[in-house]
């Protein structure tokens, strides 16, 4: 998780993408988003590089689950959003479900 952290502080979209199953799944209450797949998370991510504030994408919490982890950080506006990251075998990210805290 440090690794997508780090990828979304940076706005290294190829980085943050490797780090993803080509069919990921990333569903976001926080803006009614639900996406599937490389392009869609590509355009999602691509709009939250702009205008960040200093704490955007800190780790608050993060705890391990029987199917994931979930994380508390600081999202691209700096406000606190609980995700549930869950991975395929080969060790990528097949699923993402946040909300806000």
């Amino acid at each position: 998780m440090v690794d997508w952290l780090d990828a979304c502080r940076s706005g290294d979209i190829n980085a943050l993408l490797d780090l993803y199953d080509e069919q990921a799944v990333l569903e976001c209450t926080c803006e009614g988003a639900s996406l599937t797949g490389r392009d869609s998370l590509s355009s999602y991510w691509a709009g939250k590089r702009r205008d960040q504030p200093a704490d955007a994408f800190t780790l608050d919490d993060m705890t391990v689950t029987e199917d994931g982890v979930w994380v508390d950080y600081r999202n691209d506006r700096g406000n606190p959003v609980r995700a549930h990251f869950r991975f395929s075998s080969s060790g990528k990210i097949k699923s993402t479900s946040c909300k806000p805290l």
